[in-house]
């Protein structure tokens, strides 16, 4: 441990009763907008129901609170005619200019929250989205400029008169340097003091919210074994405790949310109310994703629901009691985010607004009344062979493109498509990408290579080759 981190560490008190008080009025606010279950609306796909469809969709299913990740004139004015609480995002590229220009802040807040407030119930504007996962000279101004772009979008709303709109800014887990065990919750060392102190008193002196995108999935996930699947789903009859605080554990994600309450807590800001941007847990993934099924996802966000919306509030146990303003992510599927499988199947609506399956954002439903799933195959890890090929249908001419790139990077990614090469026949272009894609995911995937080509392979471990053209794979 750095002699940073041990001293950060020393300041923990380990009293339960010492850092968690919350202000009555703020505590008011908290309770009033954690009672209603909120849902993320992404709209990275194309073949998504428009924002009419989309927002009837969300009233159909009774969130209470709707996040966007931008601030869609069309979906705020639609917005306007629904008793939905309302959450907005300033774009990560606009960040600078903002906090370099109070000009710049007044001029969003005019173009963005005034022709819609108070109509539509904007509740919350977020300043960026999860900026501090990302390092290049680039996004460090950018984490300069955050607290003077949060200060500067209060300023311009404060300066009309607007005072219930909270501002805040999304975080990922991996601004934790230590997660394990929660006690030694700590934030990374290149943003503790010139990032998050600031942003934490900032928080602090506006009474609003530290938001936070957490999912349990991915550190069950990447250690399934010591990490049990149903402590993860909120299923579990075990416990954890931790051995600095002697604090009980029953869920991962109470363990992940107390870890940066007490990251929080050796800055100096022990009472910041938590409020949660995203969580959930994906449906689909590709072959090699464990765990991302329909009955995971299911039985994740009924369980959270069931937690969030108790009366009286659960909180967590370093918070008892604590509400948490909590967003289900997300509303749909969908299909052009890239990176892995999970990432386009976090959705609880299909394209088409069917249910992938049923759910009470009341949470008064019992969790047991819902109807069963069949007992999914990849809650353990998949062994064997995975081939990366064309989806059926796909269009021809961004097929030639993706083959054309797939082949570009190597020699070796293509040789066995020249003419007369082992696999030339059958010419299409189909039976080329399906080549180029296996061979390209096979030799670069150590390298992060993703098997999705812009949405244009898939997965598959039927072999795709036959005795003269043998398609390179992965092996899992």
């Amino acid at each position: 441990m750095s002699p940073f981190a041990l001293f950060l560490s020393t300041l923990l008190i380990l009293s339960s009763s010492c850092c968690y008080a919350i202000g009555s009025q703020n505590n008011r606010t908290v309770l009033a907008l954690a009672s209603r279950i909120g849902i993320n609306y992404g709209k990275l796909g194309n073949n998504l129901p428009s924002p009419y469809q989309s927002i009837n969709l969300i009233k159909t299913l009774q969130a209470g609170h709707v996040k966007l990740y931008d601030a869609d004139p069309e979906t705020l004015k639609l917005l306007s005619k629904t008793n939905l609480y309302v959450t907005i995002m300033v774009p990560n590229n606009q960040i600078i200019s903002i906090g370099a220009d109070q000009a710049a802040a007044d001029n969003w807040v005019a173009t963005n929250v005034l022709p819609f407030y108070p109509q539509t119930r904007i509740r919350f504007v977020l300043v960026g989205n999860e900026i501090l996962s990302y390092n290049t000279d680039q996004d460090k101004q950018i984490w300069a400029n955050l607290v003077p772009a949060m200060r500067k979008v209060v300023n311009s709303l404060r300066a009309r008169g607007i005072h219930n709109i909270k501002v805040g800014t999304p975080l990922a887990m991996d601004a934790l340097r230590s997660s394990f065990p929660p006690s030694s919750g700590t934030f990374r060392e290149d943003i503790a003091v010139p990032v998050m102190l600031p942003l934490l008193k900032f928080l602090n002196g506006t009474n609003s919210f530290f938001f936070l995108d957490v999912y349990p999935y991915f550190p069950w996930s990447t250690d399934p074994v010591n990490n049990h699947l149903d402590f993860a789903l909120f299923e579990s009859n075990s416990t954890y405790t931790d051995p600095q605080t002697g604090l009980v554990y029953t869920n991962l994600l109470d363990q992940m949310l107390d870890s940066v309450i007490f990251a929080m807590t050796k800055l100096g800001y022990p009472n910041i109310p938590l409020a949660i941007s995203e969580t959930g847990w994906p449906n689909s993934g590709d072959i090699h994703e464990i765990g991302a099924n329909i009955l995971n996802a299911a039985t994740y966000n009924r369980n959270l629901i069931k937690k969030m919306t108790a009366n009286p509030p659960l909180g967590t146990p370093a918070r008892r009691g604590s509400p948490i303003p909590t967003f289900l992510f997300s509303l749909f599927n969908e299909n052009q985010k890239p990176g892995s499988g999970t990432e386009r199947h976090w959705g609880i609506l299909n394209p088409d607004g069917t249910p992938i399956y049923d759910i009470d954002f009341s949470g008064t439903r019992s969790v047991s009344s819902f109807g069963t799933f069949p007992k999914p195959s990849n809650n353990v890890p998949f062994k064997g062979n995975v081939w990366c090929v064309a989806v059926d249908g796909a269009n021809e001419a961004e097929l030639g493109q993706a083959l054309n790139f797939a082949c570009g990077r190597s020699n070796e990614t293509c040789a066995a498509l020249a003419p007369g090469g082992e696999c030339y026949a059958p010419v299409t272009v189909t039976w080329h990408a399906s080549y180029a894609f296996s061979s390209y995911w096979a030799q670069f995937r150590n390298q992060s290579s993703q098997c999705y080509f812009n949405g244009l392979a898939r997965e598959t471990t039927i072999n795709p080759g036959n005795e003269r053209c043998k398609f390179p794979s992965v092996t899992l």
